[in-house]
């Protein structure tokens, strides 16, 4: 028996399920780095800085995508 899913559900649950828990992991990494590199809270600051941007692009790519779909188009 076969189940067919669609590319669609597929989609969303990638993007709006595991993504934001692989962000989670990846927050969970940046704090082990500086914490085993004795980096203090400047290094862990910047760590957190540098390596977070992609989890804030990605929140502003959302924000950006609701805002257009709701006032032009």
């Amino acid at each position: 028996m076969l189940i067919a899913i669609s590319e669609e559900v597929v989609l969303k649950l990638g993007l709006y399920g595991l993504l934001p828990l692989f962000i989670g992991f990846l927050f969970f990494i940046m704090w082990d780095i500086a914490k085993k590199s004795n980096a203090g809270r400047a290094g862990t600051f910047w760590i957190f800085v540098a390596l977070g941007m992609g989890f804030f692009g990605f929140l502003a790519k959302l924000v950006i995508e609701w805002v257009l779909g709701k006032w032009f188009i």
